[in-house]
Protein backbone atom coordinates (compact mmCIF):
# COMPACT_ATOMS: atom_id res chain seq x y z
CA UNK A 1 0.00 0.00 0.00
CA UNK A 2 1.45 3.36 -1.06
CA UNK A 3 2.26 5.86 1.63
CA UNK A 4 0.09 8.93 1.94
CA UNK A 5 1.53 12.41 2.15
CA UNK A 6 2.31 13.22 5.80
CA UNK A 7 0.42 16.52 5.65
CA UNK A 8 -2.59 14.70 4.23
CA UNK A 9 -2.39 12.09 7.01
CA UNK A 10 -2.55 14.74 9.74
CA UNK A 11 -4.97 16.94 7.84
CA UNK A 12 -2.81 20.09 8.00
CA UNK A 13 -1.43 22.53 5.45
CA UNK A 14 2.26 22.68 4.52
CA UNK A 15 2.63 26.02 6.30
CA UNK A 16 1.20 24.60 9.56
CA UNK A 17 3.13 25.58 12.68
CA UNK A 18 4.33 23.07 15.27
CA UNK A 19 1.34 23.64 17.58
CA UNK A 20 -1.11 22.94 14.73
CA UNK A 21 0.75 19.73 13.89
CA UNK A 22 0.69 18.67 17.53
CA UNK A 23 -3.06 19.37 17.86
CA UNK A 24 -3.84 17.44 14.70
CA UNK A 25 -1.83 14.45 15.90
CA UNK A 26 -3.43 14.52 19.34
CA UNK A 27 -6.86 14.21 17.75
CA UNK A 28 -5.89 11.25 15.58
CA UNK A 29 -3.92 9.51 18.36
CA UNK A 30 -6.91 9.65 20.69
CA UNK A 31 -9.28 8.43 17.96
CA UNK A 32 -7.20 5.47 16.74
CA UNK A 33 -5.19 4.44 19.83
CA UNK A 34 -5.00 0.61 20.07
CA UNK A 35 -6.25 0.56 23.67
CA UNK A 36 -9.42 2.33 22.56
CA UNK A 37 -9.85 0.01 19.57
CA UNK A 38 -8.69 -3.43 20.73
CA UNK A 39 -8.32 -5.90 17.89
CA UNK A 40 -9.07 -3.29 15.22
CA UNK A 41 -6.20 -3.64 12.75
CA UNK A 42 -7.42 -0.73 10.61
CA UNK A 43 -7.33 1.65 13.57
CA UNK A 44 -3.92 0.37 14.57
CA UNK A 45 -2.55 1.05 11.10
CA UNK A 46 -4.03 4.57 11.10
CA UNK A 47 -2.47 5.16 14.51
CA UNK A 48 0.95 4.08 13.23
CA UNK A 49 0.52 6.17 10.09
CA UNK A 50 -0.35 9.28 12.11
CA UNK A 51 2.55 8.63 14.52
CA UNK A 52 5.01 8.32 11.66
CA UNK A 53 3.74 11.56 10.13
CA UNK A 54 4.00 13.35 13.46
CA UNK A 55 7.53 12.05 14.08
CA UNK A 56 8.69 13.65 10.84
CA UNK A 57 6.69 16.89 10.79
CA UNK A 58 7.32 17.72 14.47
CA UNK A 59 11.08 17.60 13.92
CA UNK A 60 12.35 20.71 12.09
CA UNK A 61 15.26 18.90 10.43
CA UNK A 62 13.16 15.97 9.22
CA UNK A 63 10.34 18.28 8.14
CA UNK A 64 12.73 20.37 6.04
CA UNK A 65 14.16 17.27 4.39
CA UNK A 66 10.66 15.90 3.70
CA UNK A 67 9.48 19.21 2.23
CA UNK A 68 12.44 19.20 -0.19
CA UNK A 69 12.76 15.55 -1.17
CA UNK A 70 9.61 13.77 0.03
CA UNK A 71 9.86 10.32 1.60
CA UNK A 72 13.34 9.84 0.16
CA UNK A 73 14.56 12.78 2.20
CA UNK A 74 13.79 11.10 5.54
CA UNK A 75 14.60 7.47 4.77
CA UNK A 76 17.99 7.67 6.41
CA UNK A 77 16.77 9.73 9.35
CA UNK A 78 14.52 7.18 11.03
CA UNK A 79 11.30 8.56 9.66
CA UNK A 80 8.52 6.01 9.93
CA UNK A 81 10.61 3.34 11.71
CA UNK A 82 11.22 4.37 15.31
CA UNK A 83 7.85 5.46 16.71
CA UNK A 84 9.13 5.85 20.23
CA UNK A 85 11.18 8.92 19.29
CA UNK A 86 7.95 10.79 18.64
CA UNK A 87 7.05 10.45 22.31
CA UNK A 88 10.10 11.88 24.04
CA UNK A 89 7.76 14.55 25.41
CA UNK A 90 4.65 12.50 26.12
CA UNK A 91 3.47 14.63 29.06
CA UNK A 92 3.71 17.79 26.97
CA UNK A 93 1.86 16.19 24.08
CA UNK A 94 -1.05 14.71 26.04
CA UNK A 95 -0.93 16.52 29.39
CA UNK A 96 -4.13 18.53 28.86
CA UNK A 97 -5.88 15.44 27.47
CA UNK A 98 -5.41 13.40 30.63
CA UNK A 99 -9.11 13.42 31.39
CA UNK A 100 -9.90 11.91 28.00
CA UNK A 101 -7.25 9.22 28.38
CA UNK A 102 -8.54 8.42 31.87
CA UNK A 103 -11.92 7.62 30.37
CA UNK A 104 -10.26 5.21 27.91
CA UNK A 105 -8.06 3.43 30.42
CA UNK A 106 -10.18 3.04 33.54
CA UNK A 107 -10.00 6.51 35.10
CA UNK A 108 -12.84 7.87 37.19
CA UNK A 109 -13.30 11.15 35.31
CA UNK A 110 -14.93 14.15 36.92
CA UNK A 111 -13.04 16.51 39.22
CA UNK A 112 -9.57 15.49 40.20
CA UNK A 113 -8.63 15.24 43.82
CA UNK A 114 -5.53 17.05 44.85
CA UNK A 115 -2.90 15.05 46.72
CA UNK A 116 -4.36 14.40 50.13
CA UNK A 117 -7.89 13.84 48.80
CA UNK A 118 -9.33 17.36 49.19
CA UNK A 119 -11.55 18.35 46.27
CA UNK A 120 -14.52 20.56 45.55
CA UNK A 121 -18.00 19.10 45.92
CA UNK A 122 -20.25 18.49 42.92
CA UNK A 123 -22.46 21.18 41.45
CA UNK A 124 -26.20 20.42 41.63
CA UNK A 125 -29.06 21.21 39.29
CA UNK A 126 -32.65 22.09 40.21
CA UNK A 127 -35.40 22.81 37.65
CA UNK A 128 -38.42 24.98 38.45
CA UNK A 129 -41.35 26.31 36.43
CA UNK A 130 -42.66 29.79 37.20
CA UNK A 131 -45.61 31.87 35.88
CA UNK A 132 -44.98 34.28 33.03
CA UNK A 133 -45.59 37.34 35.25
CA UNK A 134 -43.03 36.15 37.83
CA UNK A 135 -40.41 35.86 35.12
CA UNK A 136 -41.20 39.37 33.93
CA UNK A 137 -41.31 41.15 37.28
CA UNK A 138 -39.13 38.86 39.42
CA UNK A 139 -40.05 36.83 42.50
CA UNK A 140 -38.71 34.66 45.32
CA UNK A 141 -39.24 30.91 45.29
CA UNK A 142 -38.66 28.44 48.11
CA UNK A 143 -37.15 25.16 46.97
CA UNK A 144 -36.31 21.93 48.80
CA UNK A 145 -33.62 19.54 47.60
CA UNK A 146 -31.08 16.97 48.82
CA UNK A 147 -27.39 17.75 49.07
CA UNK A 148 -24.28 16.29 50.68
CA UNK A 149 -23.17 18.02 53.88
CA UNK A 150 -19.97 17.56 55.81
CA UNK A 151 -20.36 14.86 58.48
CA UNK A 152 -20.46 16.49 61.93
CA UNK A 153 -19.31 13.32 63.71
CA UNK A 154 -15.93 13.16 61.97
CA UNK A 155 -15.80 16.78 60.75
CA UNK A 156 -15.58 15.60 57.19
CA UNK A 157 -12.48 13.46 57.67
CA UNK A 158 -14.27 10.11 57.33
CA UNK A 159 -12.23 8.66 60.21
CA UNK A 160 -13.75 7.50 63.49
CA UNK A 161 -12.67 9.04 66.79
CA UNK A 162 -10.04 11.26 65.28
CA UNK A 163 -8.00 8.22 64.15
CA UNK A 164 -7.01 10.09 61.02
CA UNK A 165 -5.75 8.67 57.77
CA UNK A 166 -2.57 7.01 56.59
CA UNK A 167 -0.70 7.14 53.31
CA UNK A 168 -1.91 4.51 50.85
CA UNK A 169 0.71 1.74 50.69
CA UNK A 170 -0.20 0.84 47.11
CA UNK A 171 0.54 4.23 45.51
CA UNK A 172 2.70 5.84 48.24
CA UNK A 173 0.27 8.73 48.47
CA UNK A 174 0.33 9.74 44.81
CA UNK A 175 -3.21 8.54 44.15
CA UNK A 176 -2.12 7.02 40.85
CA UNK A 177 -0.65 3.81 39.55
CA UNK A 178 1.03 3.47 36.16
CA UNK A 179 1.09 0.67 33.67
CA UNK A 180 3.04 0.39 30.43
CA UNK A 181 1.37 -0.19 27.08
CA UNK A 182 3.98 -0.34 24.37
CA UNK A 183 5.70 3.03 24.36
CA UNK A 184 2.86 4.54 26.44
CA UNK A 185 2.91 4.92 30.19
CA UNK A 186 -0.70 5.26 31.34
CA UNK A 187 -1.62 6.67 34.74
CA UNK A 188 -4.91 5.65 36.36
CA UNK A 189 -6.45 6.18 39.81
CA UNK A 190 -5.14 3.83 42.48
CA UNK A 191 -7.78 1.12 43.13
CA UNK A 192 -6.79 0.77 46.78
CA UNK A 193 -7.54 4.40 47.72
CA UNK A 194 -9.74 5.43 44.75
CA UNK A 195 -7.15 7.98 43.73
CA UNK A 196 -7.15 9.86 47.03
CA UNK A 197 -3.63 8.93 48.15
CA UNK A 198 -4.63 7.81 51.64
CA UNK A 199 -6.72 5.13 53.35
CA UNK A 200 -8.86 5.24 56.49
CA UNK A 201 -8.24 2.39 58.92
CA UNK A 202 -11.27 3.09 61.14
CA UNK A 203 -14.13 4.63 59.09
CA UNK A 204 -16.65 6.93 60.80
CA UNK A 205 -19.78 4.96 61.73
CA UNK A 206 -22.03 7.93 60.93
CA UNK A 207 -20.94 8.47 57.32
CA UNK A 208 -19.19 5.15 56.59
CA UNK A 209 -15.91 6.91 55.88
CA UNK A 210 -17.32 9.16 53.17
CA UNK A 211 -16.99 12.32 55.25
CA UNK A 212 -20.35 13.57 53.96
CA UNK A 213 -24.04 12.80 54.55
CA UNK A 214 -27.09 13.38 52.36
CA UNK A 215 -29.57 15.84 53.85
CA UNK A 216 -32.56 17.84 52.61
CA UNK A 217 -32.66 21.59 52.94
CA UNK A 218 -34.90 24.51 52.04
CA UNK A 219 -33.63 27.77 50.62
CA UNK A 220 -35.18 30.89 49.04
CA UNK A 221 -34.11 31.62 45.48
CA UNK A 222 -34.39 35.16 44.12
CA UNK A 223 -35.57 35.19 40.49
CA UNK A 224 -34.49 38.47 38.85
CA UNK A 225 -36.96 40.45 36.77
CA UNK A 226 -36.83 39.85 33.03
CA UNK A 227 -35.37 36.32 33.22
CA UNK A 228 -36.00 34.27 30.09
CA UNK A 229 -37.07 30.67 29.65
CA UNK A 230 -34.10 28.28 29.88
CA UNK A 231 -31.85 30.67 31.81
CA UNK A 232 -30.32 29.74 35.16
CA UNK A 233 -29.66 31.27 38.56
CA UNK A 234 -26.43 30.24 40.30
CA UNK A 235 -26.46 29.89 44.11
CA UNK A 236 -22.83 29.72 45.28
CA UNK A 237 -21.76 27.09 47.84
CA UNK A 238 -25.17 25.38 47.93
CA UNK A 239 -24.09 22.25 46.06
CA UNK A 240 -22.57 19.11 47.56
CA UNK A 241 -19.95 19.42 50.27
CA UNK A 242 -16.45 18.51 49.14
CA UNK A 243 -14.93 15.25 50.46
CA UNK A 244 -12.34 15.52 53.22
CA UNK A 245 -13.29 19.09 54.07
CA UNK A 246 -13.18 20.38 50.51
CA UNK A 247 -15.26 23.43 49.46
CA UNK A 248 -18.91 23.10 48.48
CA UNK A 249 -20.07 23.04 44.89
CA UNK A 250 -22.72 25.41 43.55
CA UNK A 251 -26.44 25.03 42.93
CA UNK A 252 -27.73 25.78 39.42
CA UNK A 253 -31.45 26.62 39.30
CA UNK A 254 -32.78 26.32 35.74
CA UNK A 255 -35.90 28.34 34.93
CA UNK A 256 -38.83 27.19 32.84
CA UNK A 257 -41.44 29.89 32.13
CA UNK A 258 -45.10 29.00 31.63
CA UNK A 259 -46.68 30.50 28.50
CA UNK A 260 -49.06 33.43 29.06
CA UNK A 261 -52.66 33.32 27.93
CA UNK A 262 -52.43 36.56 25.95
CA UNK A 263 -48.84 37.78 25.75
CA UNK A 264 -45.64 36.53 24.11
CA UNK A 265 -42.16 37.99 24.55
CA UNK A 266 -39.21 38.74 22.35
CA UNK A 267 -36.32 40.01 24.45
CA UNK A 268 -37.77 42.86 26.50
CA UNK A 269 -40.74 43.45 24.19
CA UNK A 270 -44.23 42.02 24.61
CA UNK A 271 -46.60 41.08 21.80
CA UNK A 272 -50.34 40.44 21.71
CA UNK A 273 -53.18 40.42 19.19
CA UNK A 274 -56.28 42.62 19.49
CA UNK A 275 -59.49 41.85 17.58
CA UNK A 276 -61.59 44.84 16.45
CA UNK A 277 -64.72 45.17 14.33
CA UNK A 278 -64.93 46.37 10.73
CA UNK A 279 -66.58 49.58 11.84
CA UNK A 280 -63.93 50.26 14.49
CA UNK A 281 -61.25 49.76 11.85
CA UNK A 282 -63.01 52.00 9.31
CA UNK A 283 -64.13 54.82 11.64
CA UNK A 284 -61.38 54.64 14.25
CA UNK A 285 -61.99 54.08 17.94
CA UNK A 286 -60.57 54.26 21.44
CA UNK A 287 -60.43 51.00 23.37
CA UNK A 288 -59.01 49.92 26.74
CA UNK A 289 -56.36 47.20 26.94
CA UNK A 290 -55.17 45.39 30.08
CA UNK A 291 -51.38 45.31 30.39
CA UNK A 292 -49.32 42.50 31.92
CA UNK A 293 -49.12 44.24 35.31
CA UNK A 294 -52.91 44.72 35.50
CA UNK A 295 -53.22 48.34 34.38
CA UNK A 296 -55.81 49.44 31.84
CA UNK A 297 -54.46 51.72 29.15
CA UNK A 298 -56.34 53.59 26.43
CA UNK A 299 -55.33 52.67 22.90
CA UNK A 300 -56.43 54.84 19.96
CA UNK A 301 -57.31 53.01 16.77
CA UNK A 302 -56.87 55.43 13.85
CA UNK A 303 -59.54 55.53 11.17
CA UNK A 304 -58.81 53.26 8.23
CA UNK A 305 -56.82 50.72 10.29
CA UNK A 306 -55.80 47.73 8.19
CA UNK A 307 -55.77 44.09 9.30
CA UNK A 308 -52.38 42.91 10.58
CA UNK A 309 -50.97 46.36 11.37
CA UNK A 310 -48.93 46.86 14.58
CA UNK A 311 -49.43 49.49 17.24
CA UNK A 312 -46.52 50.28 19.57
CA UNK A 313 -47.06 51.23 23.21
CA UNK A 314 -43.81 52.45 24.72
CA UNK A 315 -42.52 51.29 28.13
CA UNK A 316 -45.22 48.66 28.67
CA UNK A 317 -42.93 45.70 28.01
CA UNK A 318 -40.56 43.82 30.30
CA UNK A 319 -38.44 45.67 32.89
CA UNK A 320 -34.78 44.68 33.20
CA UNK A 321 -31.49 46.45 33.82
CA UNK A 322 -33.03 49.84 34.53
CA UNK A 323 -35.01 49.97 31.28
CA UNK A 324 -38.27 48.59 29.96
CA UNK A 325 -39.30 47.20 26.63
CA UNK A 326 -42.40 48.08 24.61
CA UNK A 327 -45.78 46.48 24.01
CA UNK A 328 -46.70 45.69 20.40
CA UNK A 329 -50.37 45.14 19.55
CA UNK A 330 -51.26 43.40 16.30
CA UNK A 331 -54.66 44.49 15.00
CA UNK A 332 -56.98 41.74 13.76
CA UNK A 333 -59.98 43.09 11.86
CA UNK A 334 -62.85 40.66 12.32
CA UNK A 335 -65.34 40.35 9.47
CA UNK A 336 -68.84 39.54 10.76
CA UNK A 337 -70.03 36.08 9.77
CA UNK A 338 -73.69 36.71 10.64
CA UNK A 339 -75.56 39.96 10.08
CA UNK A 340 -78.98 41.06 11.27
CA UNK A 341 -81.45 42.15 8.62
CA UNK A 342 -80.81 45.79 9.44
CA UNK A 343 -77.07 45.26 9.50
CA UNK A 344 -77.15 43.69 6.08
CA UNK A 345 -79.16 46.61 4.74
CA UNK A 346 -76.62 49.06 6.10
CA UNK A 347 -73.70 47.15 4.63
CA UNK A 348 -75.38 47.04 1.22
CA UNK A 349 -76.07 50.76 1.41
CA UNK A 350 -72.42 51.38 2.35
CA UNK A 351 -71.32 49.31 -0.64
CA UNK A 352 -73.40 51.47 -2.97
CA UNK A 353 -72.27 54.72 -1.40
CA UNK A 354 -68.60 53.77 -1.64
CA UNK A 355 -69.02 52.62 -5.22
CA UNK A 356 -67.49 49.17 -4.71
CA UNK A 357 -66.72 47.36 -7.96
CA UNK A 358 -67.33 43.72 -8.73
CA UNK A 359 -63.90 43.20 -10.34
CA UNK A 360 -61.18 44.98 -8.34
CA UNK A 361 -57.69 45.20 -9.85
CA UNK A 362 -55.04 42.94 -8.30
CA UNK A 363 -52.08 44.61 -6.56
CA UNK A 364 -48.58 43.22 -5.80
CA UNK A 365 -48.11 41.63 -2.39
CA UNK A 366 -45.31 44.09 -1.67
CA UNK A 367 -47.85 46.92 -1.69
CA UNK A 368 -49.54 45.41 1.38
CA UNK A 369 -46.46 46.14 3.50
CA UNK A 370 -46.28 49.80 2.58
CA UNK A 371 -47.62 52.65 4.69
Amino acid sequence: MAKRDYYEVLGVQKDAVKDDIKKAYRKLAIQFHPDKNPGDKASEEKFKEATEAYEVLSDEQKKSAYDQFGFAGVEGMGGGHDYSSAFHDFEDLFGDFSGIFDSFFGGTGGRRASRGGVQQGSNLRYDIEIPFQDAVFGTKVEIQYARSESCAACRGSGASGGAGRKVCPSCAGSGQVRRSQGFFSIASPCPSCNGEGFVIEHPCKECGGAGVLKKRQKINVTIPSGIEDGKRVVIPNQGDAGPNGGPNGDLYVFIRVKPHEHFERDGLDLYCALPISVTQAALGSEIHVSTLDGKKIKVRIPAGMQNGKMLRIRDEGIPAGGRRGDLYIKIIVQTPTKLSKRGKELMEELSKVEGEVEMPKPIPLSELTKN
